[in-house]
């Protein structure tokens, strides 16, 4: 046992899928000690390495005019197999830092292992975004990080679903959608989606042909500027009789799914509500902002109370570890080395030594982590 542990520790970060593969990494890693096994392996092939999962730009095909599938291969140890809904990591180097955010994959896993797929709606206010939709050129190496997430359809399947999404909330459903068109299931669904103009509807030529050929999948397209106004969920009950039978999946923008999680608690069904958030719902009590100190980094930022510490990392080029970015899945949990953090969904005041989220905590005059 204490072979296999010395065997596998160099690549005990990289998740594989195969338990065998990170025993050979970390025995390459051994071997070529004091140089990294990447500085070889690259040379032959730059999908593989022995400390990170890596990935390459193969295409990027527009889908509206702000937002773009990208067609990603997958290297060494990436996992074949995940749940329709998941989201992956995505790393990407601009002007020498790297850049970090999670996107749902819109492909569907056990279909062709070696490639996965992204659709991304640039954000004017999001850096990394507009980038992969308007600037990522083919054959670009990425860094990625396993899929993960709870928002996904559960084994059985329910016999009826209603989805509520909204804008680029529409993108783990569409992977859900495949998965069910691929493996011939049929569960009776409602689907209200709501986007500006059909136009900027992303996906809407396959959702619409998805209408019209299966029996079972009923879409009901809101276009917000064309007339329809948006969708009020207090007209549910109209719009879908059968909703308080129905297990619904929900994603869109943070006021949208308060909403939907308010009424759900006020119908006390809750637990039929799944949602995906892809920002958090920050309070309007966030910290006053202040310096935040990278200990093992030697680096420092003075941040405002709205920017999060995972933000301001990333942003002084340190490989910060995250997942959701929501503070749903742990991944990004650090211990508070110094001074003072506000959780900025709740407005809480954590002190040194404990546990912080750093996707949802900002600085509270200054503080220390050990990154």
């Amino acid at each position: 046992m204490n072979l296999l542990k010395w065997s596998k520790r160099p690549a005990a970060g990289v998740e594989a899928k195969k338990p065998e593969v990170n025993i050979l990494r970390g025995l390459i890693a051994r071997a070529t000690t004091p140089l990294l096994p990447d500085d070889y392996l690259h040379l032959i092939n730059p999908l593989w390495s022995a400390r990170e999962l890596r990935g390459k730009v193969e295409a990027v095909e527009k889908e509206t005019e702000d937002s773009a599938t990208v067609l990603i291969r997958t290297g060494w140890g990436f996992p074949a197999s995940y749940k329709p809904g998941q989201y992956v990591g995505i790393g990407l180097e601009l002007d020498g830092r790297w850049h970090w955010r999670s996107y749902s994959l819109t492909s569907i896993g056990s279909t062709d292992e070696h490639h996965i797929a992204i659709t991304v709606k640039a954000n004017p206010d999001g850096f990394l975004s507009t980038h992969l939709v308007d600037g990522i050129a083919p054959g670009t190496i990425i860094r990625l990080a396993a899929p993960k997430g709870d928002f996904h359809l559960p084994e059985p399947l329910p016999s009826s679903i209603l989805f509520l999404t909204a804008g680029s909330g529409i993108t783990p459903v569409m992977s859900m959608l495949r998965a069910l068109r691929r493996h011939d299931q049929q569960p009776d669904i409602v689907h209200i989606h709501s986007a500006p103009t059909r136009e900027e509807t992303i996906f809407v030529d396959e959702l619409e042909k998805l209408h019209d050929e299966v029996s079972t999948y009923d879409l009901r397209l809101q276009l917000t500027r064309s007339g329809g106004g948006k969708f009020d969920i207090a007209g549910l009950d109209a719009e879908v009789p059968d909703w308080r039978e129905r297990s619904c999946w929900a994603c869109g923008p943070v006021a949208m799914l308060d909403t939907v999680e308010e009424y759900y608690e006020k119908a006390d069904l809750r637990d039929q509500l799944h949602t995906e958030r892809f920002a958090i719902a920050r309070t309007d009590v966030g910290g006053e902002g202040g310096t935040v100190t990278f200990a093992k980094s030697n680096k420092t930022a003075d941040i405002d109370g709205a920017t999060t510490l995972l933000e301001a990392g990333e942003e002084l080029g340190i490989q910060m570890p995250f997942g959701c970015r929501m503070g749903i899945c742990q991944t990004c949990v650090v211990p508070l080395s110094g001074g003072y953090v506000r959780d900025l969904r709740s407005g809480d005041e954590r002190r040194e030594g404990e546990r912080i989220q750093t996707c949802i905590s900002t600085v509270s005059g200054e503080c220390t982590i050990d990154l």
